[in-house]
């Protein structure tokens, strides 16, 4: 059974960091693309950043420069390294693998999602 497992998610103070880990179980995604979206409440899933097997990366305009995305393929695992976070940042985050760059719609598997709070 595939599984991905989100943790790191908290409350934090505008400004301060999290960094937001993706546990993947089942079978091994070294070679797609795994990336990172949020949802915040009343509002639809968005993309925040994707990483390729290449390690090529993309990322929102708005996060660019605060977030980085990683993997470590050889753990299994993605990252998501949020710094200077802001207020607008708060959502529910999601990892998901083996898709297209930013269509959440192509993605085959989901995280069930870990909550970060950023306080003002």
């Amino acid at each position: 059974q595939v599984r991905l497992v989100e943790s790191g998610g908290g409350l934090v103070q505008a400004g301060g960091s999290l960094r937001l880990s993706c546990a993947a179980s089942g079978r091994t995604f070294s070679s797609v693309a795994m990336a990172w979206f949020r949802q915040a409440p009343g509002k639809e899933r968005r993309f925040v950043a994707a990483i390729n097997w290449d390690g090529s990366t993309d990322y929102l305009d708005s996060v660019k420069g605060r977030f980085t995305v990683s993997r470590d393929s050889a753990k299994g695992t993605e990252y998501l390294q949020m710094n200077s976070l802001k207020p607008e940042d708060t959502a529910v985050y999601y990892c998901a693998a083996a898709g297209i760059g930013r269509n959440a719609g192509s993605y085959n598997y989901w995280g069930q999602g870990t909550q970060v709070t950023v306080s003002s």
